[in-house]
């Protein structure tokens, strides 16, 4: 089969290679034909270094597709189920998923340490898939819980949107910050993920959001997604003062993952208002805030973790709501591309041309 491989973490394009061999079926495990997978910017984090993966890896981990074949002791899942990608699994019983917050469980993160594929040849060699995944290639075997099965009427791009990029969206505005109806908003960074906070932000009944971009085409976009107004980061302060007399806003959604931005966030943010963290950063990269403002302008703030709730419960109300009319995804697919094409899709996420491209296999 055909994969995406990245040989060396800090190399910027990735070879497309045949040949590749999908390892590890057996029991409790599933093979699944890759339909269609999204590029999120965590993908180019791996790559660059800024999130841990050993290499060589295959990215990608926003992915659905059709099970080939399900493995001994594998329950409610049958050769040619839909079904999209979960990179991040609860296994029930850890005391994270004891307590109810499954997102926190971390038996999916052990599976991004055991290789998913293997480059034959003269010197066989192991190739991780990232997250545990590796959804840029044309198949993929995981865990039966990765394996989450989608209503038919779902299309294959919007169910594996729903896998990672919607689902950290729209949770980090209704689970984790849960905006209240009336608030003001803003969200600093809107790309795929950034646009569902958005979206999310209006399904809340946010009356002010305000987006944060500083590409032309991504604040355009934020606004047919929901945004009441759109400003580039140097803009920002403005907006503060126009929009919330200099108190600054109810909720902050940081979708960069710098901690620049996040201090930028927390300063646009009103005392006891909510400063939502949802970019995944690097390790040596830290946020600092004083004693003293943490103590006296009682800021809340918000880690968000693939959407800061069940994600089981998340698919299914983001599968709701678009049935609904409520949130707009396939809207959020800019761009389409096959997978001999991966590089120039991956340089329209870097320069921001992009909220979210396609990859169809």
């Amino acid at each position: 089969m055909r994969a995406a491989i990245q040989h060396q973490t800090g190399q910027d394009k990735l070879e497309v290679v045949d040949g590749i061999e999908a390892v590890g079926f057996g029991p409790g495990k599933v093979r699944i034909r890759i339909r269609a997978t999204g590029l999120c910017h965590s993908d180019l984090s791996a790559m660059s270094g800024v999130l841990p993966q050993p290499a060589p890896f295959v990215p990608g981990h926003e992915g659905a597709g059709e099970v080939l074949e399900v493995g001994d002791g594998v329950a409610g899942l049958s050769a040619g189920d839909r079904v999209l990608m979960c990179w991040l699994p609860a296994c029930g019983t850890c005391p994270s998923c004891k307590r109810g917050q499954t997102h926190l469980c971390l038996a999916g993160f052990m599976n991004a340490g055991t290789p998913n594929f293997r480059r034959p040849g003269a010197d066989p060699s192991e190739v991780f898939g990232f997250a545990g995944t590796g959804t840029f290639a044309e198949e993929v075997v995981v865990a039966a819980n990765c394996a989450v099965p989608i209503p038919d009427d779902v299309p294959y791009e919007i169910a594996a949107l729903i896998g990672c990029g919607v689902t950290t969206g729209l949770g980090a505005a209704l689970n984790t910050a849960r905006v209240a109806p009336g608030s003001s908003v803003a969200v600093i960074g809107c790309g795929g993920v950034g646009i569902s906070a958005v979206q999310g932000a209006r399904v809340c009944g946010a009356t002010s959001i305000v987006a944060v971009d500083p590409v032309e085409t991504r604040r355009e976009a934020a606004l047919r997604f929901g945004a009441t107004e759109a400003v580039a980061p140097e803009a920002l302060a403005d907006a503060v003062q126009r929009i919330t007399a200099g108190e600054g806003f109810d909720y902050v959604f940081e979708v960069v993952g710098k901690s620049a931005t996040a201090r930028t966030a927390y300063e646009a943010t009103r005392r006891g208002g909510t400063l939502c963290v949802v970019g995944a950063g690097a390790m040596d990269d830290h946020f600092q805030v004083n004693m003293f403002e943490l103590f006296f302008d009682e800021k809340r703030i918000l880690p968000s973790l693939y959407g800061g709730g069940d994600v089981l419960r998340s698919y299914e109300r983001a599968v709701a709501l678009w049935r609904a009319g409520r949130i707009d995804l396939a809207g959020l697919i800019t761009h389409r591309v096959r997978l001999t094409e991966i590089n120039e899709a991956l340089e329209q996420m870097r320069t921001g041309v992009a909220l979210r491209t396609c990859v169809e296999m």
